[in-house]
């Protein structure tokens, strides 16, 4: 009898959504291990909820507030032991794949989250410097165990006991095609960045505009090696260091706004 018995789902890879419906086929594809392949999808548009139906996924349409809390919120809703948690425009590899399921099947190792270095492609060109690899995300939870800082809209930071294990193997990240896709991602990013940095009541200094780029692509070009790239490199170290001005720029037009409706008040 117990021979019979179907066995509990382990693993739920969840993809969180909106309009990709040039992805979203080709990076199912790769999660077909999985026990459960979930998409969160925030009320898309195009023709993403029709493929992954077409693709025998699961769908599920929730609101989106932020990063943090999309994940938060799939994180509830499974009915999973564990969830993978993987973007549209990435791709898992066999040996990731069989990484995760020999983790699951000893209960964790003794962890409940596990991040994954990813090779990111950015213009089409592996990127190995300027903090590009191994660009360790934690991605592998735990249900029930951990979550994310949902006060973190971006650039999520994980919630947990213990130590959080690294696998081997990396995903394919196939994340900025053109330039132009990359400065729009980046400017909505400086935003949000700017956001946290506006709820923690800090306030810009004039000497964050010139000292903030400076370390900024220190840490980028020489640190985290961009240099390794050549003149890919250089110019994502110097694309990195202008938006880290932008964020503080932005946060002082944030405090601007405020004073402004404070004194119409």
């Amino acid at each position: 009898m117990a021979a019979d018995t179907p066995r509990a789902p382990r693993v739920a890879a969840v993809v969180l959504t909106l309009n990709e419906q040039k992805h979203i086929a080709a990076c199912l594809e790769t999660l077909s291990w999985a026990d459960r392949r979930i998409v969160f999808d925030s009320f898309s548009v195009d023709r993403t909820v029709a493929i992954v139906r077409e693709a025998g996924a699961i769908v599920h349409q929730h609101p989106f507030e932020n990063y943090a809390q999309q994940r938060n919120a799939a994180l509830a809703w499974v009915d999973t032991e564990w969830v993978f948690f993987v973007d549209a425009d990435e791709r898992c590899t066999e040996s990731l794949a069989e990484e995760i399921r020999r983790i699951v099947r000893n209960n964790g190792e003794g962890r409940d989250v596990w991040a994954v270095p990813r090779y990111n492609y950015l213009f089409g060109r592996l990127t190995l410097g300027a903090g590009w690899y191994p660009d360790y995300q934690a991605r592998l939870f735990r249900v029930g165990k951990a979550d994310f800082e949902p006060s973190r809209a971006v650039h999520e930071v994980a919630r947990f006991q213990g130590e959080m294990g690294r696998l081997e193997n990396a995903l394919l990240h196939y994340n900025y095609e053109t330039v132009a896709q990359f400065h729009a991602k980046q400017r909505r990013y400086a935003t949000m960045d700017a956001g946290i940095l506006f709820a923690q009541g800090v306030r810009p200094k004039w000497r964050n505009f010139i000292l903030q780029p400076a370390r900024e692509f220190r840490r980028r070009f020489f640190t985290l090696q961009g240099h390794r790239d050549g003149w890919h490199g250089l110019r994502l170290s110097l694309y990195m260091a202008y938006y880290s001005g932008v964020v503080y720029a932005r946060l002082a037009g944030m405090w601007r706004a405020a004073a402004r409706e404070r004194a119409a008040k």
